[in-house]
């Protein structure tokens, strides 16, 4: 059904009696306080996502140091050589796809950071 030339249509496309898709309002009629608003939420997003990084960041070199001990102490009770190192690496690869850094080398940078800094504090 069509809108009468008195009805102000308040929303863009297809018109459905159930369903509203409301358009932007003029910038004459937000309300006073929209602007301060607005710089909260964005401030807000920002600190947000920035908290988010740090964490997953804290996470991953908690992870990498967790990994690192683990070879660093395979090695030392089983001696584990760089064949092992390299099969890990594979099979961490092929297990994640997605993911990148479980290259022989960065495993033993792993290795390493574990046995430099033996307190995962």
């Amino acid at each position: 059904m069509r809108e009468s030339s008195d009805d102000q249509r308040k929303s863009r496309g297809a018109s459905r009696d159930d369903v509203s898709f409301p358009a932007p309002t003029g910038g004459n009629t937000l309300p006073t306080d929209y602007a301060e608003v607005l710089v909260y939420l964005k401030n807000r997003i920002q600190s947000e996502r920035l908290r988010v990084t740090m964490a997953a960041n804290t996470a991953m070199v908690l992870l990498y140091w967790d990994i690192g001990k683990v070879i660093l102490d395979r090695q030392e009770q089983q001696g584990w050589g760089a064949k092992v190192i390299d099969c890990l690496s594979y099979d961490l690869k092929s297990a994640f796809p997605d993911m990148t850094g479980f290259s022989p080398r960065n495993l033993k940078y792993m290795r390493k950071f574990s046995d430099s800094w033996p307190d995962r504090e």
